[in-house]
């Protein structure tokens, strides 16, 4: 868990992490998440610092206007209304978000599509999902399950994903996938950092695992740029810390794709792995706001 407390302003005030513990299941991880938010609580009036509001942002399918966190493969969720817990326990306003759409919230507002309304953030960890932020508000969809990038089928037939089918993105490109792939062909286990760097070094297995990855990455933004037409696209999440081994042979797959559809500006995402606890402190000031 990634927590924080966050300023008006976006500043970050103090960070603190805590083991997840999703092996205890769902009913310990809710007793931590209150807990540790009570822990921020005081340590904020210790600091001399009032409390207005809390944002949580948790993975899975999230309706956010009800506050209730519906399904979480990840930590077992289901159904959990983890905003009013959470605004019981703090006696104070609260807002609930999925941990991508604030995160594509805070670099869109504050990071790196400052100064676009039309943002598409993308992250690229274990698996892969995507945010449509426009006007600094992200789109959740009629089921609180817009944006899930990674299970566009980019390779019909292809290896089979998690979700079930087959040829997904994120069964070829997540960092995940990418480490995975590169153990299979090789023999050696390796991360996604360290195929990216031997793909650089020349490495030939390392290559081709990347080169596959680019492409499959190209296809998806194409889908992506053709449904949303973002200005910028912003990339997040442990694949992107490849940087220029990454972001410039995929502007150029991407570019080579396009015909009518105008070229989004491709960054690299930089509040980093702050950007859930700034996303969802955001939401919780937009909650304020809200009339």
């Amino acid at each position: 868990m990634k927590c924080a407390l966050v300023r008006p302003d976006g500043r970050v005030h103090h960070t603190e992490r805590h083991p997840t513990g999703a092996d205890r299941g769902p009913e310990a991880v809710i007793g931590t998440i209150l807990d540790v938010a009570e822990g921020l609580a005081d340590k904020a009036r210790a600091d001399g610092l009032e409390v207005v509001a809390a944002g949580v942002a948790v993975p899975g399918v999230v309706d956010e206007a009800a506050g209730v966190a519906r399904w979480s493969a990840n930590v077992g969720f289901r159904d959990v209304p983890l905003r009013d817990l959470v605004a019981a326990r703090l006696g104070r306003p609260a807002a609930l978000g999925h941990d991508v759409r604030v995160g594509g919230i805070a670099e869109a507002r504050l990071g790196s599509g400052q100064g676009s309304d039309h943002v598409l953030f993308v992250a690229i960890g274990t698996g892969i999902a995507a945010a449509h932020v426009v006007g600094g508000s992200a789109f959740a969809g009629a089921h609180g399950a817009a944006g899930e990038l990674g299970h566009i089928v980019v390779r019909p037939g292809g290896l089979r994903c998690g979700c079930g089918q087959y040829g997904c993105l994120e069964s070829i490109a997540s960092a995940a996938a990418v480490g995975r792939r590169y153990t299979e062909f090789s023999g050696t286990p390796a991360t996604a950092a360290q195929v990216a760097a031997g793909a650089v070094a020349g490495d030939p297995v390392a290559g081709k695992v990347w080169r596959e990855t680019v492409e499959a990455l190209a296809d998806g933004l194409l889908v992506a740029q053709a449904l949303f037409d973002p200005a910028v696209v912003v990339l997040g999440g442990g694949l992107a810390e490849a940087g220029a081994a990454l972001l410039d042979p995929l502007r150029a797959a991407l570019r080579q794709r396009l015909t009518f559809h105008r070229e989004p500006r491709l960054v690299r995402a930089t509040l980093g792995d702050e950007a859930g606890c700034i996303g969802a402190a955001l939401l919780a000031l937009d909650t304020l706001e809200a009339p």
